[in-house]
């Protein structure tokens, strides 16, 4: 039971001395990423609680907070009583030079503390070109780049995930790793730190306990020689570390809690979603795939668990899309049943499925039925090789007849789009596998023709990248030129078939491989490349490889001494930490793919002998089709109304305070829609391929406004009472939104947006306030026209601020603008001489609305 002072149920929010100024929130892009206090997340009084621990994420918040591992990992560290668990993400480039000009620290979303105030900050790596931004986040920190430099003033820095698995070139700045599945492991590391804190002791003692944790893996314990041809000569370990640290592996799912009541965001993530792992760990077994070998054995959760879980999430987010994920979801064993169930349950407040991880074989017409009830998700298939010789190298298992029938059965039942995924550069490849893929391309296209609404084919391609503890990590990688050559190749023969091609730069395929099999000698490259500004380098428009060229040089690191092909006796950099899967398994798999040979997958065969294993605790868990929940009314869909025309509108009057004035409109609106749904309140539906809650806005309200007068309708679908409505959703919204009145509307009544007459605006003045502000204001009010100029996506355009304005006058140190439509920013920044964003960073509010003359002749004025 928890004894600290918890703040998730409503209305999470920030200590006001913590929070990001406004005005400079005003002055960076989508400011919503620094704001916090979002629906679901966790506040605790530090006074209570013996470990703060950072869950940092080196990439962007919308990134981030897309990542279910970091969701679990929230979850489990808040619902410990003696822990505190918050977020960091990396700032965007624009933030991070505003912190850096202010000299202000990184700071987490819930309590506004900087990094270095924690106990343990822990960082996820998913992808090898974050590791620039995790270097920049200490640096802002404040906290020593190499752990060598760190004592215990510092904190514990901690990394995990996929990339953890070989974290050599973070060797130098991290104090330790955990391998493997983390739920487990990370308590009993958070529990070392909270005996070592009560005792005492110091941080090479509690750096030696770590050691002898399972799945921890601390590397000052651990030295790397090299011999005169660069290779690695040996790897030793000292006391108290072991020789090797084999990765943690949670035995069964159903002891590891999922989140069922998940943060909302309060921008548009990658995953705009309720994410829930329906599975962990593939025995598929393709080649080239890091994650299927890392995370065996399969173990599945079972349908009932999953049911009763979407069911939350969905009841305390207001989401309306679930997304089922695993390695390969369409391997799941209860997949039909379990999506039957939640179609079931959910279909009718336009609760969509999406199964993002689906194999060919797997993905039956059944399902496809299924997933387009509400509306069609995304469709990507991937068959990796356009040949079936390389699909057999790879162990990708599928056909192209299988390719072709499940492409045309998409095709049929309505979806227009299909995006193909393929891989390039893969071992032996040879130019008749690349005409292959060109040639597959355009069959799939071809299944399309005669379907109604046409059919259309994009293809995304990326480079081979060959990564630790799979069958070809001992593979060559394609050098630069090499990836160019064949990119244009495909590019060429895909325009030829009318076909669209995407794929990854060169340059960000040979980094990423450079640093998925790298070693410690990388630490200096990554440091120079930071010192000169490379951050976000996995995002097209920030890398720079010009930057990362000259680290190379002055680092004198050969990118060829990476991408080479490794030798079966050679040390790897990864040597001494196990992942499960046997290093002879894994050379046993690598010579089935030279003579074209397929291993089958365990799930449904004989054991492979991989290694994992132990057959006891450690062993492949299957979910049980028939463990399926009977199926219940889903939240908000209200008693069946026959004549929902008769009802009236719910008309809302929000407030949106100065802090929520960092929201942009969209989001706004967005924050609306998911509250209402939350709410439970029945609100009519538009029909078409994208059903959309009939909720209707005002005007929209420029970035940086606040309001004490937005208008929004909700259209019913069953009888609410408006005082309800009010109550309900100061509930639900999140901090700095709140519903001031509801009252019903006659369905006659004109929306929101045309009801509105004018809007009064108070700006306050500013510091240089011009003298002569009283005269502008008389000449603007006599002026017929008062032309300014604007720029709209580059382009200038000539806008006449006349017409928008009603009345201005000065009192109580403001300028007050009455509108008849358009925007505060503009009017005001003329008649002050300042521009928009100088504007903009003033406070400006919407203080009242006069609403238009109604039907019964009378006209609705707002109030102060």
């Amino acid at each position: 039971m928890l004894v600290c002072k918890v703040m998730r149920q409503t209305n999470p929010s920030i200590p006001a001395a913590s929070q990001p100024r406004l005005a400079d929130l005003l002055q960076v892009e989508r400011p919503a990423r620094y704001l916090g206090g979002e629906r679901g997340s966790v506040v605790k009084d530090w006074a209570t609680v013996e470990v703060s621990f950072a869950l940092a994420f080196p990439d962007v918040y919308e990134v981030g907070m897309s990542h279910l591992g970091s969701a679990i990992l929230y979850r489990i560290l808040n619902t410990t009583a003696w822990i505190a668990a918050e977020r960091a993400y990396a700032p965007w480039p624009d933030r991070e030079a505003q912190l850096l000009a202010k000299g202000e620290p990184l700071t987490t979303l819930e309590s506004g503390r900087s990094l270095a105030d924690f106990n343990v900050v822990g960082f996820s790596l998913q992808y090898e070109l974050s590791y620039t931004n995790l270097l920049t986040m200490l640096d802002l920190a404040g906290i020593p780049r190499r752990a060598a430099a760190r004592d215990e003033r510092h904190p514990l820095v901690v990394v995990g995930g996929p990339c953890a698995m070989n974290p050599e070139p973070l060797a130098d700045f991290i104090d330790c790793a955990v391998l493997g599945d983390g739920e487990e492991v990370v308590l009993e590391l958070c529990a070392a730190v909270r005996a070592a804190r009560a005792a005492g002791t110091g941080r090479q003692e509690l750096l030696a306990r770590l050691a002898q944790t399972p799945g921890i893996y601390v590397p000052a314990f651990y030295a790397v020689t090299y011999s005169v041809d660069g290779r690695i000569a040996a790897i030793t370990h000292h006391q108290p570390a072991p020789p090797s640290v084999r990765r943690r592996i949670v035995a069964d799912l159903e002891q590891v809690p999922l989140p069922d009541e998940p943060i909302v965001p309060q921008l548009q993530t990658i995953h705009d979603r309720v994410a829930v792992e329906v599975a962990r760990g593939c025995t598929r077994g393709c080649r080239f795939c890091q994650a299927g070998y890392l995370y065996r054995p399969v173990r599945e959760r079972q349908p009932d668990t999953l049911a009763h879980l979407v069911d939350a999430a969905l009841r305390h987010s207001g989401y309306d899309e679930v997304s089922l994920l695993s390695l390969s979801t369409g391997d799941y064993t209860a997949v039909e049943p379990l999506l039957q169930n939640l179609m079931s349950c959910h279909a009718d407040q336009k609760v969509a499925v999406s199964l993002p991880s689906l194999r060919v074989g797997s993905l039956t017409p059944a399902l496809m039925e299924e997933i387009k009830k509400v509306r069609k998700t995304g469709f990507t298939l991937a068959p990796e090789a356009g040949s079936e010789r390389l699909r057999r190298v790879i162990n990708k298992g599928i056909s192209e007849a299988d390719l072709l029938e499940t492409s045309h059965t998409a095709f049929t039942l309505g979806w227009r789009l299909i995006k193909l995924y393929f891989m390039m550069g893969l071992p032996t490849e040879t130019a008749a596998d690349l005409a292959a893929l060109v040639d597959l391309a355009a069959r799939v296209k071809a299944t399309g023709r005669g379907t109604q609404g046409g059919a259309d084919v994009n293809v995304s391609l990326s480079t081979f990248v060959p990564k630790a503890h799979t069958p070809f990590q001992w593979e060559a990688q394609l050098s630069r030129e090499a990836i160019w050559e064949r990119q244009e190749y495909l590019r060429q023969g895909l325009k030829q078939r009318r076909l669209r091609l995407k794929w990854h730069e060169a340059e960000l395929s040979v980094l990423e491989g450079v640093f998925a099999r790298g070693d410690r000698r990388l630490g200096a490259l990554l440091e120079r490349a930071v010192a000169l500004g490379c951050r976000f380098d996995g995002w097209r428009d920030h890398f720079r490889w010009d930057l990362w060229q000259q680290a190379l040089a002055e680092t004198g690191i050969n990118l060829a001494d990476y991408l080479r092909e490794r030798q079966g006796d050679e040390i790897l950099p990864w040597e001494h930490l196990d992942a499960g899967v046997t290093k002879a398994f894994l050379w046993h798999e690598r010579q089935q793919a030279r003579h074209g040979e397929t291993t089958a997958d365990c799930r449904f065969g004989d054991c492979c002998a991989c290694g994992v294993c132990d057959f006891e605790q450690i062993r492949p868990r299957l979910a049980d089709r028939n463990r399926l929940p009977t199926p219940l009314a889903g939240p908000g869909a209200g008693p069946a109304v026959t004549m929902p025309e008769a009802l009236p509108k719910i008309r809302l009057t929000v407030r949106k305070s100065e802090r929520a004035a960092a929201l942009s409109h969209l989001e706004f609106m967005t924050a609306i829609q998911r509250a209402v749904k939350r709410a439970g309140i029945p609100v009519r539906w538009s029909g078409g391929f994208h059903p959309a809650p009939r909720i209707s806005f005002g005007d929209a309200l420029p970035l940086g406004v606040s309001s004490e007068a937005e208008l929004v309708d909700l259209d019913l679908n069953a009888p609410y009472a408006a005082e309800t409505a009010l109550t309900a959703l100061n509930r639900e919204l999140p901090a700095g939104i709140e519903v001031l009145a509801a009252q019903p509307v006659g369905r006659g009544e004109p929306s929101a947006a045309v009801s509105l007459a004018t809007a009064l605006y108070r700006v306050p003045l500013p510091a240089a306030c011009p003298t002569d502000l009283p005269a502008r204001l008389v000449a603007f009010l006599e002026a017929h026209s008062v032309v300014v100029e604007r720029r709209k996506k580059g382009q200038a355009l000539a806008i006449d601020l006349r017409p928008w304005v009603a009345a201005l006058h000065l009192a109580a140190g403001a300028l007050w603008l009455t509108l008849q439509r358009g925007s505060p920013l503009p009017v005001a920044a003329y008649l002050f001489g300042l521009s928009v964003e100088e504007v903009r960073a003033l406070g400006v509010c919407k203080t009242a609305i006069t609403l238009r003359a109604t039907a019964n002749g009378c006209e609705n004025k707002g109030m102060n």
